[in-house]
């Protein structure tokens, strides 16, 4: 595996008139990154792994200081996947200009994740801005756990870019839990009301697709889920999946949440 940390070297030494596929990473790597590189390998002849904490998506410092990181244990994980590029780059070298930190959302964007996280996709789409400017992976890979901003970047991308966006299915550990960097946060406990919070998400899936009407019933679930001890629902909404509007129905609504587990902000959608 090749290692760069600079983009001028990385462009030098990997030909992106191949089939690049290109998977941006925060690092903390688990088995959702791992789906990624997995599917990256099956379609692409070469795969290339990004490490970056983007410093420009988090609202909050404590977020960004306390953000998971075990560098030494992603290379070992890399390595046994056999990828072939890993970009390691610093702040300075995907930013080189102040405006480059940030790209405007419209007001329609504004919601969920969006409007609760003021700036932080703002900051997503610039990194990914950032890249797509500076080396042209033939194709680039995200999952569907963190949902919206894959709808986001998929609408980016395909105005300004000629990189295609692979979503890929979210992967969830056998307690039903997205899997997240943030999860070795959590303890035990924590993990067991996590687990209760996906179960019952699951179940009101179910219920949705056979009944649609059920829907009026959310309510009663956003107040079951934060009458959990330590527990703070941020938001819980049901949506369009195909363009996250609320004119859903039973065939194409997604529900998306996003709630406290103590100080620990996890999302989640079904």
């Amino acid at each position: 595996m090749l290692i760069f940390k600079s983009i001028n070297k990385l462009n030098k030494e990997v030909n992106f008139k191949a089939k690049i596929g290109f998977v941006p990473t925060m690092g903390c790597l688990h088995k959702g990154h791992i789906s990624l590189i997995k599917s990256s390998k099956k379609i692409c002849k070469k795969t290339l792994v990004s490490i970056f904490v983007n410093p420009s998506q988090f609202n909050k410092y404590s977020d960004l200081r306390n953000y998971p990181k075990n560098l030494k244990k992603d290379l070992k994980i890399l390595k046994k996947h056999k990828v072939d590029y890993l970009l390691l780059p610093n702040t300075k070298e995907i930013y080189k200009k102040k405006k480059d930190r940030k790209i405007k959302l419209s007001k329609n964007d504004k919601i969920l994740c969006a409007k609760s996280r003021p700036g932080h996709f703002e900051g997503v789409l610039a990194v990914i801005n950032q890249f797509l400017c500076n080396f042209k992976p033939k194709y680039i890979f995200f999952g569907e756990k963190d949902y919206q901003q894959l709808f986001l970047i998929r609408n980016f991308v395909k105005k300004k870019f000629k990189t295609k966006v692979v979503s890929c299915s979210t992967v969830r550990d056998n307690n039903k839990i997205a899997l997240s960097s943030r999860n070795i946060l959590l303890s035990k406990n924590d993990i067991k009301k996590s687990s209760l919070i996906a179960k019952l998400l699951l179940k009101f899936k179910i219920d949705l697709k056979r009944n649609i009407l059920v829907k009026k019933k959310i309510k009663n679930l956003f107040f079951k889920i934060n009458n959990i001890k330590n527990i703070k629902v941020e938001y819980l909404e049901i949506r369009n999946k195909k363009n996250l509007l609320k004119n859903y129905n039973k065939n194409n609504f997604k529900i998306f949440l996003a709630y406290y587990n103590k100080n620990i902000r996890l999302i989640d959608n079904y």
